[in-house]
């Protein structure tokens, strides 16, 4: 399944080079020009990836940014020219997933989409949308039901499920999951991973223990089992 990214940068040129460099990579890219044309595109193409400038006009990055999260964990890396730490923090703790300033080379940009996707869980497949009895993961559009009800998690939480799901009955490690949902350079607790394995429990209670869980190995890490698979 090829990747799909929506490119949101003003900048004519600066598209253009990203576009080029996304496409040689193999990933398909849907441009938008301004922050309204952004939101447009990104509920029309549910994109598995959203590249989004700071400053457009109509709608800036952070309006774009708070309007995607209302609805979806999709990830999504800011692009600016704002290096100040400040804007950072700002655009992180709003819920963006990875940050890069300008300048910034090509195959960086590209380096980091992959590693994006690797820790959201995108998982290739002929088949977005899993089955596991009761259980519906889209992974395409980052949205989980039980029993018809849609269950509302944090973009981590939501990361930990997909990845873990994406091989189910196999048997992840914390430092594992680590590395592909928080990335290599994340320099807090393990416990967090604890914390949202409890997290994602506690959202999937009324999943029936005969269709499967996500079962703790002691010593080894986490495993979602799956029993039933429809």
């Amino acid at each position: 399944m090829t990747a799909a990214v929506l490119l949101a940068e003003d900048e004519l040129a600066i598209s253009q080079v990203l576009k080029a460099y996304l496409v040689k990579a193999g990933f398909e890219v849907v441009q938008a020009f301004d922050g309204q044309q952004a939101l447009d595109l990104f509920h029309s193409e549910l994109p598995d990836l959203v590249l989004l400038d700071v400053m457009m006009p109509k709608a800036d990055g952070w309006t774009v940014l708070k309007e995607i999260r209302q609805t979806s964990s999709c990830p999504v890396i800011m692009l600016t020219a704002l290096g100040d730490v400040n804007y950072r923090l700002e655009g992180l703790n709003n819920g963006a997933d990875d940050y890069i300033t300008k300048p910034f080379n090509g195959e960086e940009v590209v380096a980091r989409v992959k590693a994006v996707l690797r820790r959201s869980g995108e998982v290739p497949s002929s088949s977005s949308v899993k089955h596991y009895g009761s259980l519906t993961i889209d992974c395409k559009a980052h949205r989980v039901t039980l029993k018809g009800v849609e269950i509302n998690l944090t973009p981590r939480d939501l990361a930990v499920l997909l990845f873990l799901s994406s091989q189910p009955n196999r048997t992840f490690t914390r430092e594992q999951l680590i590395e592909h949902v928080w990335g290599h350079d994340y320099d807090g607790s393990d416990r967090a991973v604890d914390l949202s394995i409890k997290r994602l429990r506690k959202s999937l209670k009324n999943w029936p223990e005969t269709e499967g869980e996500i079962k703790t190995l002691r010593g080894l890490g986490y495993q979602f089992c799956v029993y039933e698979n429809n």
